[in-house]
């Protein structure tokens, strides 16, 4: 995640530059981010090492929506919606029988309980610092810096931060060429190109709609694992990811259109986590 901050800071520093004066005055939201940044994959990766991959990921990524909804809720003032929150619950439900079926498989070893319990607290870590860099890149956008600028002072900053980690940790990466090969794939493939789009996409939806689509990460990685790799998942898991697809449904499902009666019509759009409604008079 560092040499993908790095990359995002390098391709954007002409905006960057250009746009010095705006994220200066905006260095409380860069700073917040760039800790958030660097905090979340340290917290994410021990949780999952502690506390096995299944609850690890499930922790730190279910806990994301949750995490974000309260940010809005606190932070901006805005009210959670009555479909955004159906939308969490049926994906928090689909990664709790993911979970559950994950752990249900038989494993060589098993990490002890307060081992466990100190990685189900990491995850909750994880959760909150991605639902704060998200909710700091979302508001620099919304207060008029570019997307390119965000995340490449976002993110760059947190790569630097996370540059000691490298130097003190990173010696396997260039221990074989098969080593190097996935650490530039993780570099350039999820963590550039992907926050690439996630940061493009901060800028049309709102925060809590974003996170709470991640929630789609850990289902393709369960469907990899049985296609590819050759892992069976039981019915609970197959429940969990029909709920998670569920939670995609109900979030991205265009607004209704109602007719209250003959004089006009009612229309329904999403102005960050509020739906507004408003009547435009018939013709």
């Amino acid at each position: 995640m560092g040499l993908g901050g790095l990359l995002q800071a390098l391709i954007a520093a002409r905006p960057v530059s250009r746009e010095r004066a705006a994220l200066q005055s905006q260095r409380r939201l860069v700073l917040l981010g760039g800790l958030a940044v660097a905090v979340y994959p340290l917290a994410f990766y021990t949780s999952m090492r502690l506390a096995g991959v299944a609850v690890g990921t499930v922790v730190s990524i279910g806990s994301g929506p949750l995490a974000s909804g309260l940010a809005e809720r606190i932070l901006d003032r805005n009210r959670l919606t009555a479909r955004w929150l159906a939308g969490a619950a049926l994906g928090l439900a689909g990664m709790v029988l993911l979970c559950l079926a994950e752990a249900a498989q038989p494993r060589p070893g098993h990490a002890s309980a307060g081992a466990t319990l100190l990685g189900v607290a990491l995850g909750l870590v994880a959760g909150t610092t991605y639902a704060l860099y998200t909710w700091a890149a979302h508001r620099l956008i919304g207060r008029g810096v570019s997307t390119r600028a965000t995340m490449g002072a976002v993110f760059g900053l947190g790569g630097l931060l996370l540059l000691p980690v490298l130097l003190a940790t990173g010696a396997p990466l260039v221990a074989s060429w098969t080593n190097a090969g996935v650490g530039a794939y993780m570099a350039l493939v999820p963590m550039f190109t992907g926050y690439l789009l996630f940061g493009w996409a901060l800028a049309h939806v709102p925060v809590t709609t974003a996170t709470t689509l991640t929630l789609l990460e850990p289902a393709v990685a369960t469907v990899l694992a049985v296609t590819i790799v050759g892992e069976h998942l039981p019915a609970a898991g197959w429940a969990g990811l029909a709920l998670i697809a569920g939670c995609l449904v109900v979030l991205t499902a265009p607004p209704r259109l109602r007719r209250p009666g003959t004089s006009g019509l009612t229309f329904q759009r999403r102005e960050g986590s509020e739906w507004q409604a408003w009547r435009a008079e018939s013709s």
